[in-house]
């Protein structure tokens, strides 16, 4: 597989450099099609923890697979152990290095798609990290699990069934990379986790889901917006995620600038808005040529340039800070940061990347 471009990231990263090597071998029916599954961790490969009470990392992607009936009898398997970590530890650079990796082993003719089991704290990030870096268009669907190994009723194996029969289903084309749990599919740039502890926390808001899986059929409900797609830089800049709140005074959009930040995407209140001190402190930002890109912390719809006073979306894009249209904080940091590394020609390149 191709060795990554990344360096010095955290001393973690060398298991995974070493565990995306460790390919365990599964018995082959010819008729049958090849699925590769790329295990991360998080909570489907979890148990408890009597000493501390807690979840943590326990079950091996072998044992993982051992524990879905019927699996054998849907696709040949070919295991990846990428890491077996907490996705609350995640990182761009490991997500780097999965996409990397995912590519090389989707280059293989034989396979027909991966699947890669993700811990469901960061997985929407992840997800949207990969389809915007892939450059194979065959299905790679995230899936994960609400309740570890050890609950009474664990639901990762139905999870990874699924996934593994959307991955061969010829009504799941084209739809890039998806997060697929407790039946629902959705595009990897929609989704949201909407509840910490309940299965049926993965939706898409009012875009809706893809598609549902029953009776191991994929029933195909929409489409998803065009695949916007870009290389994985050599290295990925400091982006800044900030929340603004009531009484807002700035400092910490000062600050992120005054730490090297290359760009700093702020999560506005309404269509885009923010008060008059945080409006001074993008100003700084700009004026420093630091990017800054504006979301909301609104569930639905996304920013307009609606309110022409000062800290309004309008006047916020006249000076010009970026409107993030309908993307979620944490996923317009991961496309500014990947845009950031292609975007030569100044601000209005880089808008564009929001406005596809």
């Amino acid at each position: 597989m191709k060795q990554s471009k990344f360096s010095g990231v955290l001393s973690c990263f060398a298991f995974c450099l070493l565990a995306s090597l460790m390919v365990l071998p599964a018995v082959c029916c010819a008729e049958l099609p090849t699925v590769a599954i790329v295990t991360t961790g998080g909570t489907i490969a979890e148990k408890l923890d009597p000493t501390t009470g807690g979840a943590v990392p326990a079950v091996s992607g072998k044992d993982l697979l051992e524990a879905v009936p019927g699996l054998s009898k849907t696709a040949n398997i070919r295991v990846v152990e990428f890491s077996n970590i907490d996705s609350s530890q995640m990182t761009p650079e490991m997500w780097a290095k999965l996409s990397e990796t995912v590519d090389g082993i989707l280059a293989d003719p034989v396979i027909k798609g991966v699947v890669v089991t993700h811990g469901t704290d960061t997985m929407a990030e992840g997800a949207y990290f990969l389809d915007l870096t892939l450059k194979s268009d065959k299905p790679v669907v995230f899936v994960g699990a609400m309740r570890d190994a050890s609950d009474l009723s664990p639901d990762g194996p139905a999870n990874i069934l699924n996934a593994v029969i959307q991955v061969c289903s010829e009504e799941a084309k084209g739809w890039g990379v998806t997060v697929t749990l407790n039946q629902y599919i959705n595009s990897a740039r929609d989704v949201r986790k909407t509840n910490s502890t309940n299965v049926q926390t993965f939706d898409s808001g009012e875009k809706g889901y893809l598609g549902y899986i029953v009776m191991n059929k994929v029933m195909r409900y929409n489409d998803p917006r065009p695949r916007q797609k870009l290389p994985l830089p050599s290295a990925l800049p400091k982006v800044a995620l900030l929340t603004t709140f009531a009484g807002d005074d700035g400092v910490f959009v000062r600050n992120a600038v005054d730490q090297g930040a290359r760009g700093i995407v702020i999560e506005g209140v309404g269509a885009g808005n923010v008060n008059a001190q945080v409006y001074g402190a993008v100003e700084y930002a700009l004026g420093k040529g630091v990017a800054v890109v504006i979301t909301t912390r609104v569930y639905h719809s996304g920013v307009w340039p609606m309110y022409g006073d000062q800290g309004g979306g309008a006047m916020l894009e006249k000076i010009g800070a970026i409107l993030g249209g309908d993307l979620t904080g944490p996923k317009a940091r991961i496309l500014l940061m990947l845009a950031l590394a292609q975007a030569k020609g100044g601000p209005a390149e880089l808008k564009n990347y929001f406005t596809r």
